[in-house]
């Protein structure tokens, strides 16, 4: 897309009587995410002690033998060793990142940015994951709404965050706010694509003061069994 059609397809996604403006979304740097994202980081973005209580989560929380997304996905997904599962799928912006990625049965290389519409069935996982990733998205209310399709009645989505980002890549109002704001654009973002329980946040901060924070927001698709 032209810079132009890109602002268009921005402005056009903000869903009417959401809090968001179109300025929300703007970030420092507006080339496009290929080139920033080319290069390949095989580093983790959050400290050990994160990254543990975030896996001690998704093994209270994922569902065992189901099938998984990790969608933003990169070189590790920080999955429990050992739970057993009908899939992995990964999508990400890096394909040397996610050949890597030894937790994944297969992946897709995809700029949600440029398209948000996820390359997958409708009602074919069981969770979906996006850890550390979320301030990036320019359409994430459109990209909560395909999380939504391609989720199974009653699967699970799960949104993790910390307080380390790419600043120059993450969006104006992630950058402006605070962890207790962050925890409502999140909610904001299910509320407003539509067919998800009311989002709960939970802080599994390990150490709060002396390690990274980690704090999730996660919601069901509605369905027959949810409510």
């Amino acid at each position: 897309m032209t810079d132009a059609n890109a602002d268009d397809a921005i402005a056009q996604a903000i869903p009417d009587g959401s809090p968001f403006e179109r300025s929300h979304f703007n970030r420092e740097d507006e080339t496009g995410d290929e080139l920033f994202y080319s290069e390949a980081r095989l580093v983790t973005h959050v400290d050990d002690d994160a990254i543990e209580a975030l896996g001690l989560h998704y093994r209270k929380s994922l569902p065992e033998g189901g099938a998984w997304l990790d969608l933003m996905s990169s070189w590790i997904s920080h999955y429990p060793q050992g739970m057993q599962s009908a899939r992995v799928s990964g999508l990400g912006m890096n394909e040397e990142e996610l050949a890597v990625n030894l937790q994944l049965d297969d992946y897709v290389v995809h700029d949600l940015n440029a398209d948000p519409v996820l390359p997958y069935e409708t009602e074919s996982f069981d969770a979906i994951t996006i850890a550390v990733s979320v301030q990036y998205l320019q359409r994430p209310v459109l990209v909560f709404r395909e999380i939504s399709r391609v989720l199974n009645p009653g699967g699970i989505c799960m949104v993790s965050f910390s307080n380390r980002c790419f600043p120059t890549k993450a969006i104006r109002l992630w950058l402006g706010t605070d962890d207790a704001t962050h925890i409502q654009i999140v909610g904001a973002y299910f509320h407003f694509a539509k067919g998800f329980t009311s989002p709960l946040a939970i802080d599994i901060s390990p150490n709060p003061g002396e390690t990274d924070p980690m704090i999730v927001v996660q919601a069901r698709r509605l369905g027959p069994d949810t409510s």
